[in-house]
């Protein structure tokens, strides 16, 4: 009981941070990747926690966080018919690839460079939000198997080292060769399956758990964020899907842009000041 409430103030920032991280994905159609790294990475530091260790914990609880979520969307989508099976197939083991790589080189050499990576992701993300979102593409179709493999490995690789489900990278990507939004959505979310699952694991099971770690951190997972964090996100992403109906959404996505733009930069010039 006392460990409990000594760590209450931990508990209560973690469940607030599922609550944020849900209403976002349903209200923007974002990741709750994007919301949960940085989120938890500023979290772990107020208590005490190394910039280092705290980038390591929040990569890979959120990508253990991604695995149930992910199934529930693959489920939601496909009754749309909005999975491509048949590119998950075809990408499938090259994302793999990418993923147990970058899984290893975190587990092995993670560090610090971890929230530069990230703050270039989340930037770079952020500018695609606001200035790309209308944009028409000139290409017309995937490039052949070759290219699609390079694209498959890169996709795993980065988004496992910055723990993210693929989303952030693989719909922008899909959507710049002309296929159809709704299903890059949808295969997203599958893409998100065979990033997060493996890379957790590869997580959980190599990685060495930090000595001034949170309570709760199993090699670099953060199993009581990944208790607080999961079912609020499933509870509150549907609720900020009915709100997107109500609000304007094209606004709070913008606002949620710059937001993120500073959070971005703010990770990458946190080593110099």
């Amino acid at each position: 009981m006392d460990v409990l409430l000594g760590n209450l103030p931990t508990i209560f920032a973690l469940i607030t941070t599922g609550v944020f991280a849900g209403l976002l994905a349903g209200l923007l159609g974002v990741g709750g990747g994007i919301v949960i790294v940085p989120v938890l990475y500023f979290l772990f530091q107020s208590f005490d926690v190394s910039p280092q260790s705290a980038m390591l914990i929040a990569t890979a609880t959120s990508l253990a966080t991604i695995v149930p979520t992910s199934l529930s969307a693959i489920k939601s989508h496909h009754k749309k018919g909005n999975v491509d099976f048949n590119l998950l197939k075809s990408w499938g083991v090259y994302i793999l690839i990418g993923v147990i790589i970058g899984s290893l080189l975190v587990t092995e050499y993670g560090g610090q460079w971890l929230s530069v990576l990230f703050g270039v992701v989340a930037s770079l993300s952020a500018l695609n939000m606001l200035f790309r979102a209308n944009k028409t593409s000139k290409a017309d179709s995937l490039p052949g198997k070759i290219g699609q493999r390079v694209i498959a490995s890169c996709i795993g690789f980065f988004s496992a080292m910055v723990g993210i489900g693929g989303g952030t990278f693989s719909v922008p990507i899909l959507t710049a060769y002309r296929y159809p939004a709704h299903k890059a959505v949808g295969t997203a979310a599958g893409i998100g399956l065979i990033i997060s699952l493996p890379a957790a694991m590869t997580m959980l099971t190599f990685g060495v758990t930090p000595d001034d770690a949170p309570i709760g951190t199993y090699g670099l997972v953060n199993l009581l964020g990944f208790l607080c964090i999961v079912p609020l996100t499933v509870i509150f992403a549907p609720i900020g899907a009915k709100l997107a109906s109500i609000m304007d959404a094209k606004l709070l996505k913008k606002v949620f842009a710059v937001v993120l733009l500073i959070t971005g930069l703010r990770m990458l010039t946190q080593l110099f000041i």
